[in-house]
């Protein structure tokens, strides 16, 4: 069963248009999408007219702009709850060394990265210094048979 459908209940003598809304809040947002491009191949104005429903009723986008919001800053608040101390000097202990550990490889990592950008950043130079000393010599070459 899925989230939309959830939330409402067939009414008691619904007309076809709630029984069809219905069915489809039963089968979920595919159903509405398969629903919407099937209006569309029918006649346009009737997929045109279910997406504007989907987007006005919400059924297009599951959760609301305000629920995602409130996700981000709960998890930003957790990320701070990992450096308050648990009050067991063991875990703590623990904790601090495996913080420390993850530092030091996220910094050897790091520099492991900048050596291989400069070591292609020295490639693509190299490069670029041999192609264009190869065209100074043939039009240097070339100069050279044209005048003889």
């Amino acid at each position: 069963m899925t989230a939309a459908s959830q939330h409402y209940t067939q009414p008691a003598n619904p007309g076809w248009l709630r029984r069809a809304e219905f069915w489809l809040d039963q089968r979920g947002k595919p159903a509405w999408i398969v629903a919407m491009i099937l209006g569309f191949m029918i006649f346009w104005p009737i997929g045109l007219a279910l997406l504007a429903y989907m987007i006005w009723s919400k059924r297009m986008f599951g959760k609301s702009c305000r629920h995602r919001r409130s996700e981000r800053h709960t998890a930003f608040q957790h990320g701070f709850n990992a450096m308050r101390p648990s009050g067991n000097a063991a875990f703590d202990a623990y904790k601090s060394d495996t913080l420390r550990r993850l530092e030091d490889e996220q910094k050897s990592f790091e520099d492991f990265l900048q050596r291989l950008r400069e070591a292609r950043d020295k490639a693509e130079f190299d490069q670029f210094m041999d192609e264009r000393s190869r065209i100074a010599r043939e039009e240097r070459e070339k100069g050279e048979t044209e005048e003889a």
